[in-house]
């Protein structure tokens, strides 16, 4: 599709992120881990398809962070070494959060919470960025990115 004149000239729609959601083997492991790991301790909503062998769970943190697990049996595990590996395959290849201080989030999360080490804290492409990534306990990507411009 090319973007011309006539396209242009209509109004887009004022979308805002409402929530990403990830497959998981065990929907009652993960929503623990997300409680704890970021706060994720809320349920908006759950919805159990027993004859489609689904539960899925809404999870936040009160603030507009939404997270959806799902959990279907028989589910494939995909799982990178790291983002790059990941950008190998047209989906969606990591879950970005944004935190105040990456170091405190990084020792928290790879210590008390046992996230998956991929790669510690580094200087990002822009200025005054850093990020960092985590693997929850099924695999899942995550990238912390502290922002601190001027």
């Amino acid at each position: 599709m090319s973007l011309t004149s006539e396209v242009l000239a209509v109004p887009s729609p004022d979308a805002r992120f409402h929530h990403v959601s990830l497959s998981v083997a065990d929907l009652d492991a993960l929503e623990r881990w997300y409680g704890v790991a970021f706060g994720l301790d809320q349920v908006e909503e759950r919805v159990d398809l027993p004859e489609a062998g689904v539960r899925t769970a809404v999870l936040s943190d009160g603030r507009g962070l939404r997270v959806e697990l799902i959990e279907r049996g028989g589910s494939r595990a995909v799982s990178h070494s790291d983002p790059l590996a990941a950008a190998g395959d047209r989906t969606f290849g990591h879950l970005a959060l944004q935190v105040p201080d990456l170091d405190m989030a990084f020792a928290y999360l790879t210590g008390e919470c046992e996230a998956g080490t991929v790669s510690p804290p580094a200087p990002g492409a822009s200025a005054g960025m850093r990020y960092a990534y985590i693997r929850d306990p099924e695999d899942n990507l995550l990238e912390l990115i502290e922002s601190r411009r001027a």
